[in-house]
């Protein structure tokens, strides 16, 4: 590629052209993003706006105190989680509060068994709403997240908005399996096992190797 010379006379490339500046004279936003970064971007930030506003819904609903306090926290927590995407998407720069570390407040003890509950079927009406059912949609908006959020990861080109977004796939599963352990406590979501020998055979279905260090060419 040829040299192009500036009016001062300075030698400047192409790949050194100095950066955009918009009408009010200051630097225009970084344009280091694909055009499938873009898409996949829109659909992740549409998918929070979507958990936060439905979030608020349920809000009206929940009779448990402990379930509002988790979903007052994880709308505090994904709220912040949305203006630092936001913020790295629009400016392509690092965000001015980088990603959170969230952290939940159940105890990590599962209950294991099945013990016999009451058929489930659609509600009827909105007055059917109960805890169950809401916990069961937080779970899936989290969850879903989770699963958006990692595979978008894997297509973005700027390494802030990459980085952003991959970190915080860690904490839409730390949401999700808080939420599943206050399903699993309150028999909404109950997980059954083997039985210890068919466990067992399972467990030893495996067996370690060495490390040869650096393979073969």
């Amino acid at each position: 590629m040829q040299n192009q010379f500036t009016p001062q006379g300075q030698n400047m490339n192409q790949n050194q052209m100095p950066p955009k500046m918009n009408m009010a004279g200051t630097q225009a936003p970084n344009t280091n993003h694909g055009g499938h970064e873009l898409y996949d971007a829109h659909e992740v930030i549409a998918g929070i706006i979507s958990m936060l506003d439905q979030y608020q819904m349920y809000d009206q609903h929940i009779q448990d105190p402990a379930l509002k306090d988790i979903l007052t926290r994880q709308t505090t927590f994904v709220t912040q989680m949305y203006n630092t995407i936001v913020e790295s998407f629009r400016t392509g720069q690092k965000p001015s509060v980088s990603t959170q570390v969230y952290k939940m407040t159940q105890t990590h003890d599962v209950v294991y068994g099945i013990q016999p509950t009451q058929p489930k079927k659609p509600n009827q009406s909105v007055s059917d709403l109960a805890d169950n059912g809401l916990s069961a949609y937080m779970l899936g908006q989290t969850k879903g997240l989770a699963t958006l959020l990692a595979m978008t990861a894997l297509e973005m080109t700027n390494p802030v908005l990459r980085r952003v977004i991959a970190d915080s796939v860690p904490n839409f599963i730390e949401m999700s399996y808080e939420i599943f352990l206050y399903q699993n406590k309150h028999q909404y979501y109950q997980v059954p096992q083997l039985a210890m020998q068919d466990m067992n055979a399972m467990l030893q279905s495996y067996v370690t190797v060495p490390n040869q260090g650096n393979m073969p060419h």
